[in-house]
């Protein structure tokens, strides 16, 4: 298993268009993906788990993959959230 922790950087918080681009970019892959928040976790493979959460700008968030190609999903998790400037 595999935790890494992200502070979410866009001015809009984790809204519609930079949840689905995670969803997308996660659901190839066979291991399993959360992302908590606030006590919350939710399957980062669920566009409406993500949307309810209500992430806002400056929220911490943890992203724990678990399962064969965890490494893999997590690189891919790390090059979108910092290309698409969702956070850091």
């Amino acid at each position: 298993m595999i935790e890494k922790n992200y502070k979410v950087t866009s001015n809009e918080g984790l809204h519609a268009r930079p949840s689905s681009v995670l969803v997308s970019a996660v659901t190839p892959f066979t291991s399993d993906v959360k992302l908590a928040y606030m006590e919350k976790t939710v399957n980062l493979k669920s566009i409406m788990g993500v949307m309810s959460l209500g992430i806002s700008a400056g929220a911490d968030i943890k992203i724990i993959a678990d399962g064969e190609d965890e490494e893999a999903l997590m690189a891919k998790v790390d090059e979108v959230i910092k290309s698409e400037g969702i956070g850091e």
